[in-house]
């Protein structure tokens, strides 16, 4: 099975700065499209940035120019880091294929207002 493992996260001061790291496994990661999505409170899951596999990224455009998302191949790795945070960039982060297998269970950032 899929299986996602994020880490991470933490409560960041506003302004401040926060790398998230997920190690992936159960898929041909270099074959896939992966993504971070994140849920705040109340809210529904939004799709956050993506990362092919040759590299081509695309981000929500709340989070464009702050956030950037890497890949590592050879270590089924994926990266979110995440600057000048604010505090609508609360919420559970998790790591999946862009198309969704919900398998992670995410790690928390919490930036106070």
């Amino acid at each position: 099975q899929v299986r996602f493992v994020e880490s991470g996260g933490g409560l960041v001061q506003p302004g401040e700065s926060l790398r998230l790291s997920c190690v992936v496994s159960g898929i041909n990661f270099k074959l896939y499209t992966m993504a971070w999505y994140r849920q705040a409170p109340g809210n529904e899951r939004e799709l956050v940035a993506s990362i092919r596999p040759d590299g081509g990224t695309s981000y929500s455009d709340s989070v464009r120019g702050r956030f950037i998302i890497s890949r590592n191949n050879v270590y089924w790795r994926v990266y979110l880091q995440m600057n000048n945070l604010n505090r609508e960039d609360t919420a559970v982060y998790y790591c999946d294929l862009l198309s969704g297998t919900r398998w992670g269970q995410g790690t928390r950032v919490t930036v106070p207002s």
